[in-house]
């Protein structure tokens, strides 16, 4: 790994002449002590218990992501508000455990292998995962397709468990892939236990970006396809995010009914027929509620709702 980055020695020993002008003397302190916190106030009772240059190495490394894959330390500095000097810090400490690592010649950096294996062992530290795992390598088996276990971030969809046949298929998802929700069948699975409001709050835009012309351009749209996967209980579609690759998705729910996952196999758009999509739809359907009972869940008359095939995909 290269050298840490360090910020200029001017501006180090400025930072730290300004510290030292700043910091009261022990005589000052008893004299001007900060007054008790409120406990009715919650906000100043959790700051007590927050540690601002924790919060702001995990905000700079929230800063990445798929269209902005390397960035300077000038720019991390504008975008977090923070002096040039702490960024280098931060960027130093974060370099050193292999958060981030220098690229363009040591001008920007970007996300070090420390954030992947972090994220590869919450996967695996998932319950969801070491259960849906197994099922999803028999799903393979038994339909010939790639199974995925899916689960929902906000506005996107993540895979988090995915097994392949080893025939070529074309498709370009692995574990860690981030979709738009609107935009898959997964992710109408995930967004169906979501009513109007609670939609309308996570997408307040007018108009939704499409990829197809399967994808729901708005939020009444969306809700109206999300409802009716939570009316059938389960989903096959074709064409929402590319066209020519088709889902069969179905929910997974917890103890508690709360929906935790989506799981489903995704299958070439032509290979897709109505008496292959039952075959699919019951294996899928079969493999999602074996999951959710190894979770607890106890299923309802309503889980066993058939499904005719529709247009739309992930």
């Amino acid at each position: 790994m290269s050298a840490p980055i360090r910020s200029r020695t001017i501006d180090a020993d400025a930072a730290t002449k300004r510290d030292a002008a700043t910091a009261p003397t022990s005589g000052d302190a008893s004299r001007a002590r900060p007054p008790a916190a409120d406990p009715a106030a919650p906000t100043a009772a959790d700051d007590r218990y927050t540690v601002p240059a924790l919060e702001r190495g995990l905000q700079l490394l929230g800063l990445f992501d798929r269209s902005t894959r390397t960035l300077t330390p000038p720019e991390i500095a504008r975008r977090l508000n923070l002096p040039r000097s702490t960024v280098f810090r931060i960027l130093n400490t974060l370099e050193a455990l292999g958060f981030v690592e220098r690229t363009d010649g040591g001008r920007a950096v970007r996300l070090g292998l420390a954030v992947l294996r972090l994220g590869f062992e919450y996967l695996a530290s998932l319950e969801l995962t070491q259960l849906g795992t197994p099922l999803l390598q028999r799903l393979c088996d038994q339909t010939g397709y790639p199974s995925n276990l899916v689960v929902r971030d906000g506005r996107s969809i993540v895979y988090v468990a995915k097994v392949a046949p080893p025939r070529p298929f074309s498709s370009t998802v692995s574990v860690g892939t981030r979709l738009p929700a609107h935009a898959t069948v997964f992710g109408h699975v995930l967004l169906s236990d979501l009513h109007l409001p609670s939609l309308q709050a996570l997408y307040p835009e007018d108009r939704l970006q499409t990829y197809t012309a399967s994808t729901p351009a708005s939020v009444a749209e969306l809700h109206r396809m999300t409802h009716a996967v939570r009316e059938r209980g389960h989903v096959v579609g074709r064409g929402y995010f590319e066209a020519h690759i088709a889902t069969v998705g179905a929910p997974v729910r917890d103890a508690s009914g709360q929906l935790v996952a989506a799981l489903g196999i995704t299958v070439p758009s032509d290979l897709l027929d109505e008496p292959a999509a039952g075959l699919l739809l019951e294996r899928v359907r079969a493999a999602a509620a074996e999951l959710s009972s190894l979770l607890d869940h106890q299923a309802s008359p309503t889980d066993a709702r058939v499904v005719p095939l529709r247009r739309g995909a992930a």
